[in-house]
């Protein structure tokens, strides 16, 4: 079977660059690799100018990014796989999940086994991530079978079955970060297929920080995203609720001792102000486009002290 790669990315040459490194040391290398970028400053220089490597321009956005390389791409491969550009593949990826694939024609998507997953930390070096790696590639063949069904994936690794796909996009609603974007999108190729967990395939999300949207946006998201997707259908009117307020409250739990790479003060205040646009029907994912995030205290403290100088 054949398999194209999409890659969306912002503002991180040298991670993606990485990532089409480890791409090329596959046992079994992909048909094709879109970068879906938004400008030339997000690509490695002579990136594009490798075999198997295509670029493709776009707006900015995770779900805008990858429905321009899905638009680019068409249906000319029997799979597609979506990678973040902070995930580090094993070596046998590609093969062990186009295997799964081949084996199991019932499976419209899937996603894979991560070994380690930096996005509740600090992030994840590329060393720390290849030793890992290194060290589970000469290991053992896991069971290449799905292991158990989902409702949604996770995006930093995903493979689906073109024709499960054909004509769905990404909710383009969903803008910037794209918070729950994989949800919505394997939720909806579910109508035509299993949507699995496998330990077939593995890899590292390194979790890296830097061009993500701020911690006020992310905080909206966080409220305004799930509710959009249980009025829309693809998320129960119950999940959105719990994970909604999962947010909420873990925000709150750590805001007076919060996470050195978090903004924990800007994402509640984001989740206020989500619930805020929700009591006057203001609330819409798209809305933290128009949003300017409100002063922090270390801002209105540096207001302050410039008014008395």
């Amino acid at each position: 079977m054949t398999v194209a790669v999409i890659i969306a990315s912002l503002g991180r040459p040298q991670t993606l660059l990485e990532l089409v490194e480890d791409l090329g040391r596959q046992t079994r290398p992909a048909d094709r690799i879109i970068l879906s970028v938004t400008d030339s400053a997000d690509l490695p220089e002579g990136i594009e100018n490798l075999a198997g490597v295509e670029v493709v321009f776009g707006p900015k956005g995770l779900c805008a990014q990858r429905n321009t390389a899905l638009d680019l791409l068409g249906e000319g491969h029997e799979l597609i796989m979506f990678l973040d550009d902070d995930y580090v593949p094993s070596r046998f990826t590609v093969e062990r999940a186009v295997r799964l694939m081949t084996d199991h024609p019932e499976i419209a998507g899937a996603t894979g086994h991560l070994l380690l997953d930096g996005i509740g930390g600090a992030g994840i070096s590329i060393a720390e991530a290849r030793q890992a790696l290194a060290e589970y590639d000469s290991g053992g063949v896991p069971p290449l079978i799905p292991y158990r069904d989902l409702a949604g994936l996770y995006g930093c690794n995903m493979i689906f079955r073109t024709r499960c796909i054909a004509g769905l996009r990404f909710d383009e609603r969903l803008v910037l970060y794209g918070w729950q974007e994989d949800f919505d999108f394997a939720s909806r190729a579910a109508e035509r297929g299993r949507i699995v967990k496998t330990f077939s395939f593995a890899g590292v999300h390194r979790g890296i920080k830097s061009g993500r949207v701020s911690g006020f946006r992310f905080g909206y998201s966080q409220v305004a995203n799930p509710l959009y997707l249980a009025r829309k259908g693809t998320m129960t009117p119950r999940d959105a609720a719990r994970l909604a307020m999962r947010n909420f409250f873990a925000n709150h739990a750590r805001a007076f001792r919060p996470e050195p790479w978090v903004d924990r003060a800007g994402r509640l205040r984001g989740n206020w102000f989500a619930l805020l646009d929700l009591m006057t029907g203001r609330i819409s994912p798209e809305r933290i486009l128009r949003l300017s995030p409100p002063p922090g205290r270390s801002q209105q403290k540096r207001r302050a002290n410039r008014r008395e100088s």
